[in-house]
């Protein structure tokens, strides 16, 4: 998975009436959902989101996205952006960005009101989870994957983090990252709360959110867990959405989950 680093305003105090008190401005780093377009027909796009997010709205319902360019550079016609943010926005989506596009299409982009992003994504991204029947069709126009601009694996040379350990239940709306290594969890992880790590992931609880593993790109990575029961399973940015909820052969069972290929695979723990 790929994270966007964005820049926050904070406020402190909005009765101090000196200039450099009222807000704070902070680096911090989010995951932003990336639309992968490879067509540049609205309406073609439209039909294809539409599929898509069938499987999977709620997650990504009211998500700011960014939109990937690359597969269009060389197309015709050009892309509508304002008639491209307007049908994100009516699928509950909001757009912000876009990157890897040309200069003529960042050109356009910007007369929309979104922000250029540079140097964010790697060339080599995971494809999102679909079905298998629906799968090739779908990603010939549509891809959704999650973007990070610390994409590639630690620098060489770098030591490896020591493994965070959690023993606090996590609770919705929480996020812990395991940044360069591995992260244990003793506790739940509560429906809405979101756990990330470099490395691998365990869980020795109910995993009831969502757990990102391998996020800057490390596809041997895995997750474990005692009691399945996710809205949401990554691994290297390839991921695995459950609407409604876990098929009855992993739910609430220990499995480990990892990459066979392309796809997310998920093993019980006999």
């Amino acid at each position: 998975m790929d994270t966007v680093r964005t820049d926050k305003a904070e406020t402190k105090d909005v009765n101090d009436n000196s200039n450099d008190s009222a807000i704070e401005i902070k680096g911090s780093v989010f995951t932003l959902p990336v639309l992968k377009i490879c067509s540049t027909e609205t309406e073609q796009i439209a039909r294809a989101l539409k599929k898509h997010l069938a499987q999977s709205l709620s997650f990504f319902k009211n998500a700011p996205i960014v939109i990937d360019l690359e597969r269009t550079k060389q197309l015709k016609p050009t892309i509508d952006f304002q008639s491209l943010t307007q049908l994100l926005r009516d699928q509950q989506l909001v757009p912000v960005a876009v990157q890897k596009g040309s200069l003529e299409q960042h050109l356009e982009a910007e007369k929309a009101g979104l922000a250029i992003l540079t140097g964010q994504a790697s060339s080599k991204t995971k494809p999102d989870y679909m079905p298998a029947n629906d799968q090739a069709a779908e990603r010939q126009v549509v891809e959704v994957v999650n973007n990070d601009a610390q994409n590639s694996h630690l620098p060489e040379g770098e030591s490896i983090a020591p493994t965070k350990m959690v023993t606090q239940p996590i609770r919705s709306g929480q996020r812990i990252y395991a940044r360069g290594g591995d992260l244990i969890v003793l506790a739940a992880v509560n429906a809405g709360a979101e756990v990330m790590a470099d490395g691998n992931i365990h869980i020795y609880a109910p995993l009831r959110g969502r757990a990102l593993a391998g996020v800057k790109g490390d596809e041997t990575a895995r997750i474990f867990c005692h009691c399945m029961e996710a809205e949401l399973i990554a691994i290297a940015g390839a991921y695995r959405v459950f609407e409604d909820s876990v098929p009855n052969e992993y739910r609430q069972k220990a499995v480990q989950i990892c990459l066979r290929g392309e796809q997310i695979d998920i093993v019980p723990i006999h």
